[in-house]
């Protein structure tokens, strides 16, 4: 436990069962009225960014994430198993976790995980990860300026815009985070 007072950003905090990062903190005082402490706080399940207030000399919950290292093995029904580098454990990822992420799974992906406790809290994948191209659009040779890309479908299911060279078994780099094509590889 700390206090409002020592609230900063870059500290991760938990409120009502939900962990927030600090994003921004000020002390506020006021001529007539009790001086408070005013932060902006991303929640970490869903990226949302909102303003809390809190009294001087609050008590708030200070938490600290661990990370770890992960191999993505394969679909477990509806969830997703991964094999943690370092212990060798087996952990069950659930889809609300990776969200759009599960387009970009392949077997053997290393990903970065956040634990808070026992729970895996969020999965973050590498920034560029080279795929092959399963299916690519067809065109006609009758192109126009505008059809300079093409829609190619990768072999983990996720859909990017490619140029027009790119074939059907190619292996591409994508930069993940943008979902956009980088270079044939």
């Amino acid at each position: 436990m700390t206090t409002s007072n020592h609230v900063s950003p870059g500290m991760t905090i938990e409120i009502n069962g939900k962990i927030f990062r600090v994003e921004s903190s000020v002390k506020v005082t006021v001529a007539k009225g009790t001086p408070f402490v005013k932060t902006k706080i991303r929640n970490l399940m869903d990226d949302s960014v909102v303003e809390k207030n809190f009294k001087l000399n609050q008590s708030v919950k200070e938490v600290f994430l661990v990370e770890h290292k992960l191999e993505y093995l394969y679909p477990e029904g509806k969830n997703y198993l991964f094999l943690d580098i370092e212990s060798l454990e087996q952990v069950l990822v659930v889809p609300e976790i990776l969200q759009d992420k599960i387009h970009y799974l392949k077997e053997g992906t290393e990903v970065k995980a956040i634990f808070y406790g026992d729970a895996i809290f969020s999965v973050e994948l590498p920034q560029f990860l080279e795929l092959m191209v399963v299916k690519t659009d067809h065109y006609e040779e009758e192109m126009s300026v505008s059809n300079t890309t093409k829609q190619a479908v990768l072999e983990t299911g996720a859909k990017v815009e490619v140029p027009l060279f790119i074939e059907v078994g190619d292996v591409i780099k994508v930069d993940v985070h943008e979902n956009e094509y980088i270079q044939r590889v």
